[in-house]
Parts: structure tokens; C-alpha cells; sequence
């Protein structure tokens, strides 16, 4: 058997708030789209930042994280990559790469709070519990930039 490795770790904004919808055996499917940032120098020496947009999903999340899931809301996500091709109305054959995730956590406390406490939904876990994030995440992104969402 050959070994393979398919895993994905973002750290990033959510570029609206999470939708959820829900399967007919009525399992819940969140989905929403984070926003990434890559910051280098041209060759001019001027500071370019690019934007990578990514498709999320997340199966059976609980209410409570569904509701912190807003526009904005820097989050950390793992999970694993999947392509998917779909048929749209007009008959135009289309494709998607998704991160389906199995563990999101959130980046900042509660508005006010001010402590970097975070929360924790990873569907390996039997219930979803709050986690302090214990070292800042170095950042090379101003955060005062302005923001493409």
C-alpha cells in the first residue's frame, strides 16, 4: 500500500458569515469561505499581499459554533482537501475544491472580553470545549490593512 497524506491547515478570515443547510437524514452542512494572505516584496521592493479565497465545509457543527462563525472572525481550520465536479441548471458541468474540515477553532474571545481565548469544534471530540490559545500567531499582515472582504 502506498502512503498518502492528504491534510490542510489555514489560518485566516471568514469572508462571510457560515450558511448552514441540511441533508434529507437531516445532518447539518456549514459551509463558508476564508479568506488567506501571502505577503512578499516585488522586485521593485514594494509590499504585494495576495489574497487566496478558500470553499470550507463542516459536518454536524454544533449551534453555538455555527453562531460564531461571522464575516470577519480569524479562525484556524484543518481538514482535508476534496474536488468535486457538480452540473449546474444550465447543464454547464462544474468543478469545487473544498476544505472539509474536521476541526475549527476560533482566534479571538468574545467582543469586549479581551483575552485571546478561542473555541474549539473538532468532530474527533465527543463534545466541543473553549481552548485558550497560549502563543500569539505571528502574523507578517498588518491587521489595520484594509481587509478584502
Amino acid at each position: 500500500m502506498a502512503l498518502s497524506l492528504n491534510r490542510i491547515m489555514l489560518i485566516g478570515r471568514l469572508g462571510k458569515d457560515a450558511e448552514t443547510r441540511f441533508t434529507t437524514s437531516n445532518i447539518s452542512i456549514t459551509s463558508f469561505t476564508l479568506a488567506t494572505d501571502y505577503g512578499h516584496k516585488s522586485k521593485e521592493g514594494n509590499w504585494i499581499n495576495e489574497t487566496t479565497w478558500h470553499n470550507v465545509v463542516a459536518f454536524s457543527v454544533s449551534d453555538y459554533t455555527k453562531e460564531i462563525l461571522k464575516k470577519g472572525k480569524k479562525v484556524y481550520v484543518e481538514g482535508r482537501l476534496s474536488k468535486r465536479d457538480y452540473t449546474d441548471k444550465e447543464g454547464i458541468k462544474r468543478y469545487m475544491t473544498e476544505v472539509v474540515t474536521d476541526r475549527i477553532v476560533t482566534l479571538e474571545g468574545k467582543e469586549g472580553a479581551g483575552e485571546s481565548a478561542g473555541h474549539d469544534y473538532s468532530r474527533e471530540a465527543a463534545t466541543v470545549s473553549d481552548q485558550h490559545v497560549s502563543e500569539p500567531i505571528n502574523n507578517p499582515v498588518d491587521e489595520n490593512d484594509d481587509l478584502p472582504f
